[in-house]
């Protein structure tokens, strides 16, 4: 792997934590349980992406 294809899946796996992050504190304050539960959907897809580009480490 490349340096500037590793640095591309540093950006990834940055944006991703984040993204999770974000979406785990905001169905922490939902009350909800419909949209809550959509939220933390969103937050496992995001672990997921998160875990398959670490993978490519």
């Amino acid at each position: 792997m490349s340096p500037k294809e590793l640095i591309y899946i540093e950006d990834a796996l940055g944006h991703e934590k984040f993204l999770k992050t974000q979406f785990q504190d905001a169905a922490q304050n939902l009350q909800d349980p419909e949209l809550k539960a959509c939220v933390q959907e969103l937050t496992q897809k995001h672990q997921q992406l998160f875990d398959s580009f670490y993978n490519l480490v």
